[in-house]
């Protein structure tokens, strides 16, 4: 049948879990009815009864998952995982039964031991063994419960535990990788400042050489046209002055031009 339901990888995990604890159960009480030390017996039962606690925790995993499953699955699928759920329940519902059987058996032969070894009468052994069975019976359903509701609230709160555990890793995870980015992204503007830096450096550099450059041509520059306006200048206040030559393109002096202009006129007269 396991293999006709829908189930998820979870579900399905689980299933295959009860029915190992199932199978573990049967090959422990047919081992059970071979020992016939009662020592052993009641060690043997413990051990069952801690596959029977385990396989009652994983039903109710599996009934969880049922109801987590409700609104992705059909009414039909939900109703076969439901009756799947309470087969399981009813089978360790037997092995309960199967072994409060033997631990009346087990608890009715140490009685009869223990009044054979110290010479009881028949009446108060009698007495003792139906004590023995009322307290076996009271004690198994109310400690076996006890244990189980116990052991159902830990792992709850394991499970809660665990949940914020994996809540706080994810978010501490998102936190981390956003500090990463931002880390890389601090990187990469460290570098472009940088390299800005950089190309601001080797540009200072270079108006600091084409400024440099600039000043020794206006200085240059300056230079020439004091030494031209200085020649002009004696050129005009000394006209006759052999010593200083024409300046190429520059006309001769205006006194001159009067004097040839002064004979024509002279001349003519």
């Amino acid at each position: 049948m396991a293999n006709q339901l829908q189930m998820n990888p979870q579900m399905e995990q689980i299933h295959g879990e009860i029915r190992d604890t199932f199978r573990a159960l049967a090959n422990g009480f047919q081992k059970l009815d071979k020992i016939k030390d009662s020592n052993r017996q009641s060690k043997q039962l413990e051990e069952l009864t801690g596959k029977m606690r385990e396989c009652k925790r994983l039903i109710k995993e599996f009934d969880r998952e049922i109801k987590d499953e409700e609104g992705r699955n059909s009414d039909d699928v939900i109703k076969q995982l439901n009756d799947e759920k309470q087969s399981m329940i009813k089978e360790l519902n037997s092995y309960v039964a199967l072994r409060k059987t033997y631990m009346n058996t087990i608890g009715n032969k140490k009685l009869e031991l223990f009044d054979a070894g110290a010479g009881a009468s028949e009446p108060v052994a009698e007495e003792n063994v139906q004590m023995a069975s009322a307290m076996t019976n009271q004690e198994l359903i109310h400690h076996g419960t006890k244990t189980m509701d116990e052991t159902d609230q830990v792992i709850e709160r394991s499970k809660k535990v665990v949940e914020q555990t994996i809540e706080v890793g994810t978010q501490t995870a998102v936190a981390l990788k956003g500090q990463t980015e931002q880390m890389g992204r601090i990187v990469n503007d460290l570098d472009t400042i940088q390299f800005s830096i950089k190309k601001a450096s080797q540009l200072v550099k270079e108006i600091g050489r084409q400024v440099a450059t600039d000043k020794c041509i206006m200085l240059f520059l300056f230079l020439i046209v004091c030494g031209v306006v200085a020649i002009i200048v004696v050129k005009i206040v000394h006209p006759n002055n052999k010593d200083i030559r024409d300046i190429p393109g520059l006309a001769p002096p205006v006194p001159s031009r009067r004097l040839l202009y002064a004979r024509d006129f002279e001349g003519h007269v």
